[in-house]
Order: structure tokens, then sequence, then C-alpha cells
């Protein structure tokens, strides 16, 4: 049995540590607030491969984020295994 070359949105970002709960990432990706290669999506379900973009909204102060998916994740890991899983493109500061 060969291993995806795919992970789910919502189960990326949770890994990622995005949000705390899987849910609440699959409600951000809902209201349309992330972007998988430049394109809104509302799927939770949309497939997240190494070397995608995503476009994420920032912390308060902060306009965007993007980032490029690195690897995927079979768990949930603490927060040095979640920087692992991608780099930040960019982060655009409020001025």
């Amino acid at each position: 049995m060969s291993v995806p070359d795919y992970q789910r949105l919502d189960l990326w970002l949770w890994h990622a540590r995005l949000c705390r709960q899987r849910q609440e990432c699959a409600r951000l990706i809902e209201k349309g607030r992330v972007r998988l290669n430049r394109q809104v999506t509302t799927k939770p379900h949309a497939r997240v491969r190494i070397g995608d973009v995503l476009g994420l909204p920032g912390h308060p102060g902060h306009e965007v984020r993007i980032w490029r998916v690195l690897a995927l994740a079979e768990r949930r890991g603490n927060a040095q295994e979640a920087a692992r899983l991608y780099e930040i493109v960019l982060e655009n500061g409020a001025h």
C-alpha cells in the first residue's frame, strides 16, 4: 500500500498548529480565509501537497502570511515539529 502524496487541508493546518482544534481550522477554511496556491478554498478536505503555497490570515497587526508546505505530518507534534512542516515565504506587518 502506497503512502498518499497529499493531506487534507484542515488536518495539515492543525498539524502545523495554526489553530488549537481541527474544527477551528475547518471553520477558517469554510469562511474563505485560506488560499491554496492563490485560490480561495472553502473545502476543508482540499488536498495539500509538498510544495503548495498557502495564504493564511495573520495574527492581529498582520495582514497575511504566506507559507510553503515542506512536509506532510502523521500526527500533531510540538511547536518545533510543526515548524518543520512549512517555511514562511512572506509575513506582512501593519505599518
